[in-house]
Parts: structure tokens; C-alpha cells; sequence
């Protein structure tokens, strides 16, 4: 398994999780666990994704992320499990 963790932020609005979860599952990639919290008005999110099956390679899922939120009002940040773990090691 691939796992990717792609997390969501920004000013809440209807459709967010939906437009997310569309893009994932037509280029095939797995979710596998998902949070998402609602504070003040800002929306927060985090999922863990399997990408070993998805369409795209992994930079171009993280490009297109990228741009969907910029389109929709979030920031979208796709990272592989591994460098993620990394960085937020204490």
C-alpha cells in the first residue's frame, strides 16, 4: 500500500469534502481514513489516502489538489506518508 495524507484548510463552505472525495475517486485513489472539524467557521480536514491504484502520478495528484483548492477557496496539501511522518516527527 501507498499511503499519501492530503489535508484540507480554509474558510468552510458547502461541498468541500464533496468536491475532494469526486477527484480522488475518479482517478482511483483509495480513502482510507478521514477527520474533519468545523471550528469558528474554518474548516480543517485530514485524510489518509491509498494511491498504489490511482490514474495520475503522485506529483500530478498533489499539482491538481493544489489547484482544485485554490479554485474552490482551501489550501490542499498532498504529501506521501513517509515525508509527512517525517516532518511532523517531534
Amino acid at each position: 500500500m501507498d499511503k499519501a495524507i492530503i489535508t484540507v484548510v480554509g474558510k468552510d463552505t458547502v461541498g468541500i469534502i464533496a468536491r475532494v472525495c469526486t477527484y480522488l475517486s475518479d482517478r482511483n485513489v483509495n480513502v482510507l481514513d478521514i477527520s474533519q472539524t468545523i471550528l469558528d467557521g474554518f474548516f480543517n480536514m485530514m485524510m489518509i489516502v491509498d494511491v498504489s491504484a490511482a490514474r495520475e502520478e503522485f506529483g500530478t495528484l498533489a499539482e491538481e489538489l493544489e489547484a482544485l483548492g485554490e479554485r474552490i477557496g482551501v489550501r490542499i496539501r498532498c504529501q506521501k506518508e513517509d515525508i509527512f511522518t517525517t516532518m511532523h516527527r517531534v
